[in-house]
């Protein structure tokens, strides 16, 4: 197996590297005089889906069907940067969606599946998050969190729910693939590739700009034995070898992969996952961080997801589906807000 920094470099050269990083020298001051600049890039992980109000406001005409919402850690570090420094606020622009992957940031249009009252004939489909950010020599920092819906995590976790109350192994589903699909190596080399890309693009459209990556958190427990295979509120059937496989060669090797590249444009790497070990799906009501496959959300939420045989109403809960709650997006919001204040600071 070629080596994964190896294949970087020959993938980095090939998407036209050289002629991208001419663009990481500044050719001249960003932002406006009186305020820094800052774009929120993302999945729903960054858009927050659940986590406080949604933006915009439920029955406003302009919703677009990302599920961005108040408490989401863009928006509550926006709230702490509100004086820095003083007298030069930054202002977000944030135009991260649910369900996007790498490709959606500067390559593709996406058709957004908010759940939240969507219109009767479906949501339109949106421009690529740099085209709506509006990214140019004024952006003074950007912030991308993306990746897990290009493998994709999610519907990888689902695979795994299905696979565990069938008794069966997922962990063997992605290793020894049926024919047509990717195994889970091709799926992270196909990633990579893809967040060289993007991350090429970001630089090409914001030339004068410090880009911040933010990983994704200890979603899954370090000992699986801490899940209740009876409980949706955690993870549901997935067997324990399965979340010990997902952890280690899946979101780990996610996480890893993010932040090679990231390493290799010269761009800060935000580890949220450290932080959160131990506030895993499994964990506890007031010790997690992440929500199971069912879990505690808005009232606005829905209980199911259409599609699916999924119904957390049963059970009192909301279809979380194993994202971040309000204390999982203040956590990455500390360090988020960190690496902004230190990309400032540089300039």
């Amino acid at each position: 197996m070629r080596h994964p920094v190896s294949r970087l470099r020959a993938r980095a050269l090939a998407v036209g590297l050289v002629l991208a990083a001419a663009t990481l020298t500044p050719s001249g001051s960003a932002g406006a005089a009186d305020q820094y600049e800052w774009a929120a890039l993302g999945d729903s992980y960054t858009a927050g889906g659940f986590v406080g109000e949604p933006l915009p406001a439920l029955g406003d005409p302009s919703r677009d069907g990302c599920d961005r919402t108040s408490d989401a850690y863009p928006g509550l570090v926006e709230r702490e940067l509100d004086d820095f420094p003083p007298g030069k606020p930054v202002r977000l622009t944030n135009v991260s969606c649910g369900n996007a992957t790498i490709n959606d940031i500067a390559k593709t249009r996406q058709t957004p599946i908010s759940p939240v009252q969507p219109p009767a004939d479906g949501w339109t489909a949106v421009d690529t998050q740099i085209k709506r950010a509006e990214l140019g020599d004024q952006t003074d920092v950007i912030t991308i969190g993306v990746g897990g819906n290009s493998l994709p995590f999610g519907g990888m976790l689902l695979t795994c729910l299905t696979q565990g109350g069938l008794g069966q192994s997922c962990r063997d589903h992605y290793t020894n693939p049926p024919e047509g699909e990717e195994s889970i190596t091709e799926k992270l080399a196909r990633v990579q590739d893809e967040y060289i890309e993007m991350l090429a693009n970001v630089h090409q459209a914001a030339p004068n700009a410090k880009v911040i990556t933010v990983g994704y958190p200890a979603v899954l427990p370090e000992d699986a034995a801490d899940c209740s295979r009876l409980s949706l509120s955690e993870l549901g059937p997935i067997a324990h070898s399965d979340i010990n496989w997902l952890r280690d060669d899946v979101l780990k090797q996610l996480n890893s992969t993010i932040k090679r590249v990231t390493d290799f444009f010269g761009d800060r790497y935000v580890n949220v996952y450290d932080s959160s070990v131990g506030h895993d799906a499994c964990q506890p009501a007031d010790t997690k961080w992440v929500e199971g496959i069912c879990g505690d959300a808005e009232d606005y939420w829905p209980t199911s997801v259409p599609g699916t045989l999924l119904n957390c109403a049963p059970f009192n809960k909301r279809a979380t589906l194993v994202h971040p709650n309000a204390e999982g997006h203040a956590n990455t919001a500390n360090h988020v807000e960190r690496a902004i204040r230190i990309a400032l600071l540089e300039r």
